[in-house]
C-alpha cells in the first residue's frame, strides 16, 4: 500500500479514503511524515515557516451550546459570566496593534442576547479605529446563532457582517464533521452541513476562511478521515480555506473528560493532512496545545506554518493548556528548526523575513 501511495504523491494525484485511513492505521510514522514533508517540500519549496502576530478576544463565555470537550464557556447568568465591554475589546486592540500585530480573532459563545445589531456596531468601530487590522472572527457556529437570533439567512447575516467588517472567517467549530462524534460531544452544536454552509457562502461572498480539526476525544479513525474528505470536498467545490490547523482535545476541567491524542497520534493525523488536502496551501502546527519542541518536529511532518503568536488566549486556556510564546520565541524556535522565519498577515502575504 505505501507504494502505491507514494506513487501516487510523486504523480500529484490525491490519496482516496482506503489509503488514507491505512496511512491512519498501520502506516508507519516516518514513511508517513516523510510522504507529507514531500508535499510540503513541494508546496513551499523555500524552507521559509510563517505565523502572524495576532490576538484571540473572547469576547463573551456565555454560551448556550455547552459542548461537552469545552471547559470555557459559563451559563447565562452565572456568577463568573462575562460580556466585554466595547471598551475593553477596544483596548485590546490597541496593544495589539501597538504590538505590531494585525490579525484579531474575536470567538466567544452562543449568547442568547447579541443579534446581529451587536455585531454591525462592534465592527463598524473596529474598522473606523484599525482599519489595517484582519477582523478573522466569529466560526460558523457564531454565524449561524446571529442569523437565527435575527431572524435572517446565512447568507444575509455574513453580507451583513461583511459590510459592516468582518473581513475572513476561521474555521472554529469544526470538532469532527461527522454527526454522530458531534452528537456525543456537541448535541446542541450546528451539524456538518452546518458548518459547510457557512463556509460555502463566505466563500460565495470572496471572503477568505481556514478549516480546522479537534480529534482525540470521542471519534474513531475513520472519522478522522472523513473529516477530511469533506473538507477536501469543500475546497474543491469553491471553497475559500487558505489554512487547515488540525489541533488536540484538551480533557482538563471538561465534562466529557477522558485523556486525549499522543504526539505522536498528533503527528499522524498532522501528516495525513498534509497529504489529503493538498488543495489547501498551508498546514498549521498547534504549539498552543502541543508546545513549542513538538511544533519544531511537526515542521517535519508537513507543517509550514505555525498561526499566531496570540497575545491572548482563553478558550484552550481554560483546559489547562498554558503555552505561550512571545514574536522572539517564535522567531528562534523556527531558527532553530533549521527554517526562515517569515511574518505574514491572516492572508499569507509575506510581511517580514527574519
Amino acid at each position: 500500500m505505501l507504494k502505491k501511495i507514494t506513487e501516487k504523491i510523486t504523480a500529484g494525484e490525491e490519496i482516496n479514503s482506503e489509503e488514507a485511513l491505512w496511512c491512519l492505521t498501520e502506516g508507519d510514522l516516518l514513511a508517513v511524515g516523510r510522504l507529507a514533508d514531500s508535499i510540503r517540500r513541494r508546496l513551499h519549496p523555500e524552507r521559509c515557516v510563517s505565523f502572524v502576530v495576532d490576538r484571540n478576544v473572547n469576547y463573551t463565555n456565555v454560551c448556550e451550546s455547552k459542548c461537552k470537550f469545552c471547559a470555557f464557556y459559563r451559563d447565562f447568568g452565572a456568577e463568573d459570566a462575562y460580556l466585554l465591554q466595547t471598551s475593553e475589546i477596544m483596548a485590546k486592540i490597541e496593544e495589539l496593534t501597538s504590538q505590531g500585530g494585525t490579525q484579531l480573532l474575536m470567538q466567544g459563545g452562543l449568547h442568547p442576547a447579541l443579534g446581529i445589531e451587536y455585531f454591525e456596531e462592534l465592527f463598524r468601530q473596529i474598522k473606523s479605529r484599525f482599519p489595517g487590522l484582519q477582523n478573522h472572527s466569529l466560526s460558523p457556529a457564531e454565524v449561524t446563532h446571529i442569523a437565527k437570533l435575527s431572524g435572517l439567512s446565512i447568507k444575509d447575516a455574513l453580507v451583513r457582517l461583511k459590510a459592516a467588517g468582518l473581513d475572513s472567517i476561521p474555521g472554529g467549530g469544526a470538532e469532527i464533521l461527522v454527526d454522530s462524534v458531534r452528537a456525543e460531544i456537541s448535541p446542541k452544536k450546528i451539524g456538518w452541513q452546518g458548518w459547510a454552509e457557512v463556509m460555502r457562502e463566505a466563500a460565495r461572498l470572496g471572503m477568505p476562511t481556514t478549516a480546522t480539526m479537534m480529534f482525540g476525544s470521542r471519534e474513531r479513525p475513520e472519522d478522522v478521515v472523513e473529516h477530511l474528505m469533506r473538507v477536501r470536498a469543500l475546497q474543491d467545490e469553491g471553497g475559500s480555506f487558505t489554512a487547515f490547523i488540525p489541533w488536540t482535545y484538551q480533557p482538563g476541567n471538561t465534562e466529557l473528560g477522558g485523556g486525549s491524542a499522543t504526539g505522536v497520534e498528533y503527528l499522524k493525523v498532522l501528516a495525513l493532512s498534509r497529504i489529503v488536502l493538498s488543495n489547501i496551501a498551508n498546514l498549521q502546527a498547534s504549539w498552543v496545545t502541543q508546545g513549542a519542541k513538538m511544533a519544531q518536529v511537526a515542521l517535519f511532518f508537513g507543517a509550514n506554518d505555525l498561526g499566531g503568536t496570540m497575545l491572548e488566549e482563553n478558550v484552550v486556556a481554560a483546559a489547562g493548556c498554558m503555552f505561550r510564546m512571545s514574536r522572539e520565541e517564535m522567531i528562534g524556535l523556527i531558527r532553530d528548526a533549521g527554517f526562515i522565519p517569515v511574518r505574514r498577515s491572516t492572508l499569507y502575504r509575506e510581511l517580514e523575513r527574519y
